[in-house]
């Protein structure tokens, strides 16, 4: 038995605890057939940690989660807490995580699988063999700027404040995590901001093309506007390998991207922080789609982006790339055999539960390795 590697799981609200279940599964699958073996913690975040303990993060999960070698999360949010004050509603832990953390690389793949590509909503030619990678700044500009709030002015009218803010550092940082992930893709790189109105994106592009100029020529770097990015993405998707981009347009992008494979149920995402002496990074895993609160306790949510966002755990954190290709044609092999989630249901397929789907997997790890 290899030694173990130290997991937080946060399964957080709404489907978060089915579909980390299913992880738990797989996990369970590697101790027993990998010889791999995780010391697991639990804990929690968002809403239910409001409910517990008055805050969506306790000081005690924060420090569990700085300690331990990657954190799982599920989902955090829902309309139970659409009251709460702001300070503590449950995006307000994701985001404290993000922030204490240091998280500020996030990977958010938007990989069309070949069974999946007829559930698009663009045209099958287009997103059949989509592989893009989408590098956003997470811990600065406009959600983290200051001053922010809203004010009340002499003639009693509001005005609303958001700042968005960047340094030079915080640019380069994610630039470089881009370029490198680049050089082991396509080697291409869109750098994406708003240079043309934009300070910020000014900057933005001034040291991204400095850092690509002194250590990155072999890589292919290509600037465009923000608004022409989100149009090229719909139009033209494949021309994209790695794109890297502040907060705010790596929020909405990525979401753009993220339909164009059919399903915010079969994304995962990555947030990576710096190295440390060691080379270790602090690092959350986490599935796009959200609580889902409309269909929490239903059993029918896909699992398979928290399964994914597990499988770019081991190969980000734990560097075990052969374990993660492994679930990941898992995953591959599963949809191409005819079971589907609700969210991806297609004439002609077999519709399975989430649990359903988790069985589905580890019994395809069984095949694979058998």
């Amino acid at each position: 038995m290899s030694v173990n590697k130290k997991l937080l799981i946060l399964a957080g609200d709404g489907i978060g605890p089915e579909v980390m279940g299913e992880v738990r599964r797989v996990i369970g699958w590697m101790a027993a057939k990998r010889s791999v073996s995780f010391d697991v913690d639990e804990g929690l975040v968002g809403g239910a940690a409001y409910d517990a303990h008055g805050t969506a993060l306790s000081d005690e999960t924060l420090a569990d989660a700085m300690a331990v070698d990657a954190v799982l999360l599920g989902a955090v949010g829902g309309p139970k807490w659409d009251n709460v004050a702001r300070e503590h509603r449950p995006e307000a832990g994701l985001l404290g995580l993000r922030k204490e953390m240091d998280l500020y690389a996030n990977l958010r793949p938007a990989l069309v699988f070949d069974a999946l590509a007829e559930a698009s909503s663009l045209k099958t030619e287009l997103v059949r063999g989509l592989d893009i990678l989408i590098v956003r700044e997470l811990t600065g500009g406009v959600y983290f700027g200051e001053p922010r709030g809203i004010e009340t002015l002499a003639d009693g009218t509001k005005r609303g404040i958001d700042t968005q803010v960047y340094t030079s550092p915080e640019i380069e940082r994610v630039a470089r995590v881009a370029f490198e992930l680049a050089r082991k893709r396509g080697n291409k790189v869109h750098s994406v901001e708003k240079a043309n109105v934009m300070e910020t994106g000014v900057l933005w592009r001034e040291v991204v093309g400095k850092l690509h100029a002194a250590d990155y020529a072999d890589v292919t770097l290509e600037n465009m506007y923000a608004d022409n990015c989100a149009m090229q993405l719909v139009r033209n998707p494949k021309q994209f390998d790695v794109m890297v981009t502040d907060n705010l347009f790596g929020d909405i992008l990525s979401d753009c991207a993220a339909m164009l494979t059919g399903s915010l149920g079969m994304l995962p995402s990555a947030s990576l922080g710096g190295e440390d002496e060691s080379g270790r990074r602090k690092a959350l895993y986490e599935p796009v789609h959200g609580s889902a609160p409309d269909i929490a306790g239903e059993g029918s949510a896909n699992p398979l982006a928290c399964i994914l966002s597990f499988a770019m755990c081991l190969r980000y954190s734990f560097d075990m790339g052969e374990d993660a290709d492994l679930i990941e044609t898992a995953v591959q092999n599963v949809l191409a055999g005819g079971l589907r989630t609700g969210d991806i249901m297609q004439d002609g397929k077999a519709r399975v539960s989430t649990t359903g789907m988790g069985e589905a997997i580890t019994m395809e790890l069984d095949k694979l390795t058998g």
